[in-house]
């Protein structure tokens, strides 16, 4: 896969929380969620974690499970909301997995252009 600039927004990082408190985003600033986000994209950490938690994990597709240790993750507080740049080779679903974990439903995708 080629690699991708996306460029994300969060409206209100203070509720910007996973359904899963194990699993959730818990800093306050922009740059900790970046942090967070990037650790997420490289390391398998946060995706072991949850496909442990599952009620059947060996039923989980493993490629769900790739990591890219060149990614990067650039926030940056703007007024009220975050703008989040991200580069990476993942898929847009493992993006949006490891979003959902930390950051539940409270991101929005503005535009995806190549790296």
């Amino acid at each position: 896969m080629s690699t991708q600039r996306y460029y994300l927004s969060i409206a209100d990082l203070a509720h910007a929380r996973g359904e899963n408190p194990a699993f959730s985003f818990q800093g306050v600033s922009a740059e900790s969620f970046a942090q967070a986000l990037q650790a997420a994209l490289r390391k398998p950490t946060l995706w072991q974690q949850w496909s442990a938690d599952q009620t059947d994990p060996d039923s989980i597709d493993p490629a769900l499970g790739q990591t890219d240790p060149s990614a990067t993750v650039s926030a940056k507080q703007a007024d009220l909301h975050v703008d989040i740049e991200v580069v990476t080779s993942l898929s847009h679903t493992i993006l949006k997995h490891r979003l959902a974990l930390l950051a539940g439903h409270s991101w929005e995708l503005h535009d995806v252009k190549p790296a």
